[in-house]
């Protein structure tokens, strides 16, 4: 399966999506595969996004790996995943921010969020709170965040969301109906 990985690594790299060395790194330790159901493994490392549960999908890698690149996570930065599904963009961040850093990965979908946790487990990061919860507008309890990544598209940006970043802090979100900005 690493061949895989790498050649899914390599391929986001051709494209001119991944040029980060952090980012990178996170790509080729965190493999997708363990983040999807076991049913679609065999694409894992294809560039589409997969169904999980209750209509929920894990995103194409190509949009998340635009996503990190864009946040520009560092090492030690704290970090929000609104909508993290099954788990893998949490442990990416996780794996970028270091064990100095930490990630609050949501959830609204509780039989996701249990998948994922177990998901999140096996991969031995401890920098991770994986939370069930509408985060809609943002977790302030551990805020302020230097990122907040949103895996959901909405018309408008949040202004809670927003006010929970830290001075200098980045968030990423889809933000349109059919035709969605990030």
């Amino acid at each position: 399966m690493q061949a895989a990985n790498d050649y899914l690594v390599e391929s986001l790299i051709d494209v001119g999506v991944l040029h980060t060395p952090l980012i990178i790194n996170a790509f080729r330790v965190v493999d997708r595969a363990e983040f999807v159901p076991s049913t679609d493994r065999d694409r894992a490392y294809d560039d589409i996004p997969l169904p999980l549960v209750s209509g929920a999908t894990i995103s194409q890698p190509f949009t998340v790996a635009t996503m990190m690149e864009l946040l520009a996570p560092q090492i030690g930065e704290r970090c929000l995943d609104v909508g993290a599904g099954s788990g893998w963009t949490a442990a990416l961040l996780a794996t970028i921010v270091g064990s100095a850093g930490r990630v609050v990965a949501i959830e609204r979908l509780p039989q996701l969020a249990h998948i994922a946790t177990r998901s999140l487990l096996a991969t031995g990061l401890k920098n991770v709170n994986y939370l069930t919860g509408d985060a809609s507008r943002g977790w302030p309890e551990h805020s302020p965040y230097d990122v907040i990544q949103v895996a959901a598209a909405t018309l408008k940006v949040p202004l809670a969301m927003v006010n929970q970043l830290a001075v200098g802090g980045r968030l990423v979100i889809p933000v349109g109906d059919y035709v969605q900005d990030l």
